[in-house]
Order: C-alpha cells, then structure tokens, then sequence
C-alpha cells in the first residue's frame, strides 16, 4: 500500500486500534496516530498489513485533561521541647 501523510488507514491485524491518521512519513517508516489514542511507528516493510479506511471512520484521539493539583494545608509540626535536666 501507498502511504502518505494525511491518508486515513487501518491495520488489518490489529483491528482494536481503529483507524488512523498518517502523521509523518520517512525512509524507513510510517508514525501513524490510531483512535485508540497511541501513537505507533510502524517499519516499511509491515505497509502490506496497512489497508485505507474511510476517513470518517477515523476518531481523534480525546485531548487529555489536567486535573487542578490539590492543594494541602501546610500541618504544623508540634515538637516536644526537652525539659532541661537539673
């Protein structure tokens, strides 16, 4: 299969990925961002695994939320004071 950047494809093995858009494209592989929400790198030589999908089938991946840090109320420390020896 031809792969380029921007094509919407699916691994015929690996079915629980979903669909997924083609990011980039180099020499020896393809970067390819599954609707699972993974990003995989997958060599030349597996393009034969790849098939295109329908590029509506392709889901983004949801944004991550942060989550606000709680904040703790700083605990005061209550030493014991030695008594002074007579």
């Amino acid at each position: 299969m031809y792969v380029k950047r921007g094509k919407v494809v699916r691994h015929t093995v690996k079915n629980e990925w979903g669909a997924g858009m083609v990011v980039e494209v180099n020499d020896g592989r393809a970067t390819i961002q599954f609707s699972d929400g993974i990003l995989r790198k997958i060599a030349v030589s597996h393009f034969c695994v790849l098939q295109p999908a329908d590029p509506a089938s392709y889901l983004p991946p949801p944004d991550k939320v942060l989550e606000a840090k709680k904040v703790r109320a700083v605990r005061s420390s209550k030493k014991k004071q030695k008594e002074p020896e007579v």
